[in-house]
């Protein structure tokens, strides 16, 4: 006679149909009243009863008991639907294409609670051959969130992912800045173009792309105002509060700026204005008024790939390979000239709207000034010699 399981054991019985054991363990009730069991299966009762203990052991840590099937594609789907709620359509896009592209064919079908940091270390290895440094931080960001979701929802014990380190992928195309003379082409390039008052900001404020694609009128001021009544004297400026980011929201906080506009800003957005008159009144009715600075020829907002496109032709026209520079470039540039020029890096800051002097070294350091000549100069002139 077959000794009988203890309570709690839960319970162990042949399946005809399936031709299997079936491990069986009640977890405890709904709110209803109604019995939680969860079931285990294999070919021989050790097997069954070996995925009996394991789901036991999982009760007993107090997690949930997740399906043995549930899958790092399961994982990621799960994360892609729910975990990207209040993102941008353009964050959306990104990271459902790295999902699709890399994640899943790459690990999708192993399963959750199966996956080993070897398994990522050896994927990401793999990407490694092909893809740049910052491309790999993408993905492993994407598998990371994704299981670490659904560790939170008890899926799986622990985030495996997050022992792991991200590899030195394949060195990408180095940003680069125009010089003075680059510069100074490019803009007498675009000046009877579209693009004139853009690139005019771009590289003589700084502001990045995504905050100049986000500027409104009413963040404009092109007039100023003279002292008067104890009140200082208020120059032209721009207030870059703004982007195209979800929310509105500038990159930092630090980003959120009011800078005075050079005298050559004031003189291109003036005459874009004037421009985008003459465009609204052909446009009539189409037009849609939402007091964008730069805008498409209905009043509506300019997407990356048409300024990209757009920056490229003026480049192309200033004797420049358009292929080879993109929008951001000009904001490199900026910091560029201004180092050149011999403003201190703290100041360069400022105007970047960076918190500190790091990132504008760490991002920018191959065009800030590499030499420090006050110093020589001052010991010169002290003990100059005669000739």
């Amino acid at each position: 006679m077959s000794k009988r399981r203890a309570r709690g054991d839960g319970g162990l019985h042949w399946d005809e149909s399936r031709q299997r054991w079936i491990a069986t363990v009640t977890t405890g009730y709904t709110p209803a009243g109604k019995r939680i069991v969860r079931k285990a299966s294999g070919r021989t009762k050790t097997e069954a009863k070996q995925k009996l203990k394991e789901t036991l052991r999982d009760h007993e840590d107090g997690l949930v008991i997740a399906p043995t099937n549930y899958t790092v594609a399961d994982a990621v789907n799960d994360w892609l639907r729910y975990g990207l709620v209040g993102r941008s359509s353009q964050t959306v896009e990104t990271c459902t294409l790295h999902a699709r592209t890399h994640v899943i064919p790459g690990l999708g079908a192993r399963k959750l609670r199966d996956l080993s940091a070897e398994d990522v270390e050896r994927w990401l290895e793999r990407k490694a051959e092909t893809y740049s440094t910052r491309t790999l931080q993408a993905f492993y960001s994407v598998l990371n969130r994704a299981v670490k979701r659904a560790m939170a929802r008890d899926k799986v014990k622990r985030n495996v992912v997050a022992l792991c380190t991200v590899p030195e992928g394949r060195s990408g195309r180095p940003s680069k800045a125009l010089t003075f003379e680059q510069a100074a082409a490019v803009l007498d390039a675009s000046e009877h173009t579209p693009m004139y008052a853009y690139l005019v900001l771009s590289i003589l404020i700084g502001a990045r792309t995504e905050e100049l694609r986000a500027l409104t009128w009413s963040h404009v001021d092109l007039d100023g105002r003279p002292a008067a009544a104890g009140l200082p004297e208020q120059p032209p400026s721009i207030q870059v509060w703004r982007s195209v980011r979800e929310g509105g929201d500038t990159k930092t906080r630090k980003s959120r700026r009011t800078l005075a506009l050079p005298d050559r800003c004031v003189q291109a957005l003036k005459a874009h204005r004037t421009r985008q008159e003459v465009t609204k009144k052909a446009a009539g009715n189409e037009w849609q008024h939402l007091d964008l600075v730069f805008c498409t020829r209905t009043g509506t907002e300019l997407d990356s790939h048409n300024v990209r496109r757009s920056c490229r032709k003026v480049f192309d026209k200033a004797g420049l390979v358009g292929s080879e520079w993109t929008p951001r470039e000009m904001r490199h540039s900026f910091v560029s000239l201004l180092s050149d020029g011999g403003m201190p890096l703290e100041q360069i800051a400022r105007l970047c709207g960076h918190a500190g002097t790091t990132v504008t070294e760490a991002v920018y350091r191959h065009q800030i000034r590499p030499v420090i000549l006050e110093g020589a100069e001052t010991m010169d002139r002290l003990f100059a010699r005669a000739p």
